[in-house]
């Protein structure tokens, strides 16, 4: 598995990335690749009916539509937003296993940051102390795998007032900035993120990531 950090990037042109990466990993040009990135403000609509309606009025902020499955949700500064392009193998041919798996990665990577994360059995993401912390909106085209997760690190969340994101009250959203003291680094999180995740992977494919 290679980690590619895109940096701060507009949602639409890591949307142009993501396809280029998850056609030349259907192609077999490329190994499962992460993609991290931090985006510019937005708001995305995924393929859940009804969406719509939890949008209360993003003000200048704009809006897209996407691929993936879920409802709406804001992408923005503060966040660590992580795309995993990856082939899922023939006897793995499972995105719900696959969706549990990004959760399992990103409760040992808070683990290993002295948070408690869970799961909530009534929706994706993972949350701690009642609240929710990362959102996860997958796809797949040939069972290769993209768009992913978002774990709010210090985001300004005032932002997710403008919506009921993933159809819930805005106040269900926290960050890790309001558990930990000091707050873990970007770099050292995308770090842990990259270990647990391959961890995950090789546990759950047999596959070395």
């Amino acid at each position: 598995m290679r980690v590619v950090d895109l940096g701060r990037i507009a949602y639409p042109v890591a949307v142009q990335e993501m396809i280029q990466i998850r056609d030349e990993r259907i192609a077999g040009t490329i190994p499962d690749t992460l993609l991290i990135c931090e985006h510019d403000p937005v708001y995305t609509i995924g393929r859940t009916r009804g969406a719509d309606t939890n949008i209360l009025g993003t003000g200048d902020v704009p809006i897209e539509r996407v691929a993936r499955g879920g409802d709406v949700t804001f992408h923005g500064p503060g966040q660590i937003v992580g795309y995993p392009i990856f082939q899922l193998p023939e006897h793995r041919h499972d995105l719900h296993g696959f969706l549990r798996g990004l959760e399992e990665t990103m409760i040992r990577t808070l683990h290993h940051h002295d948070l408690v994360g869970v799961r909530d059995d009534r929706n994706t993401g993972v949350w701690v102390d009642g609240r929710k912390i990362m959102a996860i909106g997958i796809a797949a085209k040939r069972w290769v795998t993209w768009h992913g997760f978002a774990l709010n690190h210090t985001t300004n969340l005032d932002y997710f007032q403008r919506i009921n994101p993933c159809g819930m009250s805005s106040q269900l959203v926290t960050r890790v900035a309001d558990h930990i003291n000091p707050v873990p680094t970007r770099a050292a999180l995308i770090s842990t993120i990259g270990h647990e995740l391959c961890q995950w992977w090789e546990d759950w494919t047999g596959i070395a990531g």
